[in-house]
Protein backbone atom coordinates (compact mmCIF):
# COMPACT_ATOMS: atom_id res chain seq x y z
CA UNK A 1 0.00 0.00 0.00
CA UNK A 2 1.34 3.41 -0.97
CA UNK A 3 1.18 6.27 1.48
CA UNK A 4 0.78 9.61 -0.18
CA UNK A 5 2.66 12.46 1.31
CA UNK A 6 1.35 15.93 1.01
CA UNK A 7 3.83 18.41 -0.15
CA UNK A 8 4.68 21.40 1.98
CA UNK A 9 3.10 23.60 -0.65
CA UNK A 10 -0.24 21.81 -0.44
CA UNK A 11 -0.26 22.15 3.35
CA UNK A 12 0.20 25.92 3.07
CA UNK A 13 -2.63 26.48 0.56
CA UNK A 14 -5.25 29.10 1.58
CA UNK A 15 -5.05 32.22 3.69
CA UNK A 16 -3.84 32.54 7.24
CA UNK A 17 -5.98 34.12 9.93
CA UNK A 18 -3.71 37.17 9.96
CA UNK A 19 -4.14 37.70 6.22
CA UNK A 20 -7.92 37.43 6.52
CA UNK A 21 -7.95 39.93 9.40
CA UNK A 22 -5.93 42.43 7.35
CA UNK A 23 -8.43 42.14 4.47
CA UNK A 24 -11.39 42.59 6.85
CA UNK A 25 -9.79 45.70 8.39
CA UNK A 26 -9.16 47.19 4.94
CA UNK A 27 -12.78 46.53 3.90
CA UNK A 28 -13.96 48.14 7.14
CA UNK A 29 -11.86 51.24 6.55
CA UNK A 30 -13.14 51.57 2.99
CA UNK A 31 -16.73 51.18 4.20
CA UNK A 32 -16.30 53.98 6.75
CA UNK A 33 -15.12 56.27 3.98
CA UNK A 34 -17.64 55.31 1.31
CA UNK A 35 -20.92 54.78 3.19
CA UNK A 36 -21.30 58.38 4.51
CA UNK A 37 -20.73 59.77 1.00
CA UNK A 38 -23.27 57.38 -0.50
CA UNK A 39 -25.85 58.32 2.14
CA UNK A 40 -25.24 62.03 1.52
CA UNK A 41 -25.75 61.56 -2.23
CA UNK A 42 -28.95 59.59 -1.56
CA UNK A 43 -30.24 62.41 0.65
CA UNK A 44 -29.43 64.98 -2.06
CA UNK A 45 -31.17 62.84 -4.70
CA UNK A 46 -34.29 62.55 -2.53
CA UNK A 47 -34.42 66.32 -2.03
CA UNK A 48 -33.99 66.90 -5.78
CA UNK A 49 -36.80 64.44 -6.55
CA UNK A 50 -39.13 66.08 -4.03
CA UNK A 51 -38.34 69.55 -5.44
CA UNK A 52 -39.05 68.33 -8.97
CA UNK A 53 -42.40 66.86 -7.89
CA UNK A 54 -43.37 70.06 -6.07
CA UNK A 55 -42.55 72.16 -9.16
CA UNK A 56 -44.57 69.73 -11.33
CA UNK A 57 -47.57 69.99 -8.99
CA UNK A 58 -47.24 73.78 -8.89
CA UNK A 59 -47.16 73.92 -12.70
CA UNK A 60 -50.29 71.75 -12.89
CA UNK A 61 -52.01 74.04 -10.35
CA UNK A 62 -51.04 77.09 -12.42
CA UNK A 63 -52.43 75.43 -15.54
CA UNK A 64 -55.64 74.68 -13.62
CA UNK A 65 -55.82 78.34 -12.52
CA UNK A 66 -55.43 79.55 -16.12
CA UNK A 67 -58.33 77.33 -17.18
CA UNK A 68 -60.48 78.41 -14.20
CA UNK A 69 -60.31 82.22 -14.21
CA UNK A 70 -57.28 82.41 -11.90
CA UNK A 71 -58.73 80.15 -9.20
CA UNK A 72 -56.34 77.52 -7.87
CA UNK A 73 -57.74 74.07 -7.05
CA UNK A 74 -59.16 73.39 -3.59
CA UNK A 75 -57.36 70.02 -3.55
CA UNK A 76 -54.52 68.42 -5.49
CA UNK A 77 -56.78 65.47 -6.30
CA UNK A 78 -58.51 67.64 -8.91
CA UNK A 79 -55.29 67.55 -10.95
CA UNK A 80 -55.58 63.81 -11.70
CA UNK A 81 -59.33 63.76 -12.41
CA UNK A 82 -60.08 63.38 -16.10
CA UNK A 83 -62.50 65.79 -17.79
CA UNK A 84 -65.04 64.90 -20.52
CA UNK A 85 -62.27 64.76 -23.11
CA UNK A 86 -60.09 62.45 -20.99
CA UNK A 87 -57.65 65.25 -20.13
CA UNK A 88 -56.13 65.74 -16.67
CA UNK A 89 -53.63 68.30 -15.44
CA UNK A 90 -51.22 65.56 -14.36
CA UNK A 91 -50.73 62.69 -16.79
CA UNK A 92 -50.95 60.02 -14.08
CA UNK A 93 -53.70 58.05 -12.41
CA UNK A 94 -52.70 59.28 -8.96
CA UNK A 95 -50.74 62.12 -7.40
CA UNK A 96 -46.98 61.69 -7.07
CA UNK A 97 -45.63 60.92 -3.61
CA UNK A 98 -42.49 62.35 -2.10
CA UNK A 99 -39.35 60.14 -2.16
CA UNK A 100 -40.25 58.83 1.31
CA UNK A 101 -43.68 57.65 0.05
CA UNK A 102 -45.65 60.40 1.84
CA UNK A 103 -48.31 62.65 0.32
CA UNK A 104 -47.49 66.28 -0.34
CA UNK A 105 -49.50 68.77 1.73
CA UNK A 106 -51.46 71.43 -0.12
CA UNK A 107 -53.01 74.71 0.97
CA UNK A 108 -54.91 76.79 -1.60
CA UNK A 109 -53.88 80.45 -1.76
CA UNK A 110 -55.37 82.79 0.82
CA UNK A 111 -56.82 86.14 -0.12
CA UNK A 112 -54.04 88.27 -1.58
CA UNK A 113 -51.80 85.31 -2.44
CA UNK A 114 -51.16 84.39 -6.04
CA UNK A 115 -50.08 80.80 -5.36
CA UNK A 116 -50.99 78.00 -3.02
CA UNK A 117 -48.47 76.17 -0.88
CA UNK A 118 -47.27 72.65 -1.70
CA UNK A 119 -45.21 71.16 1.14
CA UNK A 120 -42.97 68.12 1.51
CA UNK A 121 -42.66 66.92 5.11
CA UNK A 122 -39.21 65.38 4.64
CA UNK A 123 -38.07 61.90 5.59
CA UNK A 124 -39.96 61.74 8.89
CA UNK A 125 -43.35 62.51 7.30
CA UNK A 126 -44.18 64.84 10.20
CA UNK A 127 -44.34 68.60 10.56
CA UNK A 128 -41.01 70.15 11.54
CA UNK A 129 -37.60 68.55 11.60
CA UNK A 130 -33.98 69.16 10.66
CA UNK A 131 -31.63 67.69 8.06
CA UNK A 132 -33.36 65.16 5.84
CA UNK A 133 -36.50 65.49 8.00
CA UNK A 134 -36.76 69.23 7.21
CA UNK A 135 -40.04 70.45 5.71
CA UNK A 136 -39.93 72.59 2.58
CA UNK A 137 -42.41 74.03 0.11
CA UNK A 138 -42.70 75.62 -3.32
CA UNK A 139 -42.17 79.16 -1.96
CA UNK A 140 -38.90 78.10 -0.29
CA UNK A 141 -37.75 76.49 -3.55
CA UNK A 142 -38.40 79.68 -5.53
CA UNK A 143 -36.60 81.78 -2.88
CA UNK A 144 -33.57 79.42 -2.98
CA UNK A 145 -34.04 78.55 0.69
CA UNK A 146 -33.51 74.88 -0.04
Amino acid sequence: MKIQRRSARALRAGFSLAELMVVIVIIGLLATLVVPNVLQRLFQANIATAKKNIITLEGACTEYAVANQGRWPESLNVLVEKDDMGFSYIDQDKLPLDPWKNDFLYEPPNTGQSKGTITCLGSDGAVGGDGDARDFNNHMIHNDEI
